[in-house]
């Protein structure tokens, strides 16, 4: 018996792959463990998007290192982007596995171990590591975008969405298998179906036959702004299974830093598009990403940056400092920002997103939350709750409830909130 331990680091994508790696390994000769000190077999995938990343990648597969028993296989976005880099300085791994390898992955791994039996990646198998009652699911791969900060087309090459018959299959099994939300993801949702050559299912049309598998919840995720179409948010806004969710990173408010960003769209187009979202859907919820300390990027474009904020008031958003990444147009931008003033006005944004924050939650207390129960703080007596208020990636705050009668992981709850935090709600089931 092969005992097989998998470390997953990154993205939702990520996630994915690791999933269909696991499901690599479902015969009678294999199993899994969390434990790595009882792994044959570890494999390590790894996130090479941004430094931060990339010092997480090796860390844990110095960690992984110190279990000379297992044999250890290192994969992922950061093997994709700095194979030959990671060789030299890690002799200690035996195989690298970048992401143009994955259709043969299992001839790579099974030559690697001695053995035969593995099976190929395919998308419509996987070993979901999600709750029985979520999982993703991917519709592209790739990005068109080439945002002057961003590496994920140099890694993962350019659009190619996935057939929707394919999709849709995949849809079909979650189903069948107790799962009642999905995520969508892909780099760029919103393009899907762009790279079609010959019939083109795009979007809506995707959105409208997950409607008819009568999920749960179907949440967008990473949504780029400027193309959103005025159909794709009528039919969201009647529809009865895609949240009122809209997760779109916006990186800037300030033209001029969008410029340099190579993002399309401007401060106007965005703030149009937000005002629309919210006069059709008074009570959708709007989460964005934000970048701060962009090469060029000045006081006055901080400032831009936040009356934006105070005008659309997001209920969930995150800010990074900018990360200077090799291979990426921004790279060798000019008038690259000091470290201490990116985190200043990292740190100016988020102040003042605390402030938003807490004042868009009191707003929620006295409102009624259905949404599916994730959980139990058996020390504060006290379930979480996720409604279309909070995606399933631990980036946006809880609602935490309580109940006089038990109740179990994936069941569907009304919470009326009685109380809020900076970022968290507070209810009771009712």
């Amino acid at each position: 018996m092969t005992k097989i331990g998998l470390v997953s680091l990154g993205c939702a994508k990520n996630l994915i792959d690791s999933e269909m790696i696991l499901a690599m390994f479902t015969g009678p000769d294999y199993a899994f463990t969390d434990d790595p000190s009882q792994a044959d077999l570890i494999i390590v995938n790894t996130c090479g998007f941004i430094e931060p990343a990339k010092k997480e990648a090796i860390e844990t597969i110095l960690e992984m290192t110190a279990y000379p028993n297992a044999k250890l296989i290192v994969t992922g976005c950061f093997v994709e982007r700095n194979l030959e880099e990671l060789k030299k300085s890690l002799p200690e791994v035996l195989l690298w596995v970048p992401l143009k390898d994955y259709p043969k992955m299992h001839e790579i791994v099974g030559a690697f171990i001695g053995k035969n039996d593995i099976a190929p990646m395919d998308p419509l198998q996987r070993i979901l590591s999600t709750p029985p009652y979520f999982a993703y699911l991917r519709i592209s791969e790739g990005c068109d975008n080439f945002c002057s900060f961003c590496a994920i087309p140099y890694i993962r090459g350019r659009l190619r969405s996935r057939p929707i018959e394919e999709i849709l299959a995949e849809a079909r099994a979650l189903k069948k298998h107790g799962v009642k939300e999905i995520a969508l993801v892909s780099q760029d949702p919103m393009h899907y179906g762009k790279d079609f050559t010959l019939k083109k299912p795009d979007m809506l049309v995707l959105l409208k036959a997950l409607e008819a598998l009568s999920f749960y919840s179907v949440r967008l995720l990473y949504l780029y702004p400027d193309e959103i179409t005025d159909e794709e948010l009528t039919f969201i806004q009647t529809s009865k299974t895609i949240a009122h969710y809209f997760d779109i990173p916006i990186q800037s408010a300030s033209d001029n830093v969008l410029s340099l960003m190579n993002r399309r769209g401007t401060q106007d187009s965005m703030g149009r598009l937000f005002r629309k979202i919210k006069a059709l859907m008074p009570e959708a919820v709007l989460r964005t990403t934000l970048i701060s300390g962009f090469p060029g990027e000045t006081e006055k474009d901080q400032e831009e940056t936040l009356r934006f904020l105070e005008e659309v008031r997001f209920d969930h958003l995150g800010d990074f400092a900018f990360s200077k990444e090799e291979g990426t147009a921004a790279y060798a931008l000019p008038h690259q920002v000091e470290t201490a003033v990116k985190e200043k006005r990292r740190e100016e944004i988020m102040t003042l997103q605390r402030k938003i924050s807490y004042e868009q939650n009191k707003k929620r207390v006295g409102e009624v939350m259905e949404g599916l129960v994730t959980g139990y703080d058996e020390k504060r007596k006290l379930y979480s709750l996720r409604s279309y208020w909070n995606a399933p990636d631990d980036i946006d705050g809880n609602i935490f409830f309580s109940s006089p009668a038990k109740i179990e992981n994936g069941d569907i709850a009304k919470v009326k909130i009685t109380s809020c935090f900076i970022y968290d709600l507070m209810g009771e089931k009712i």
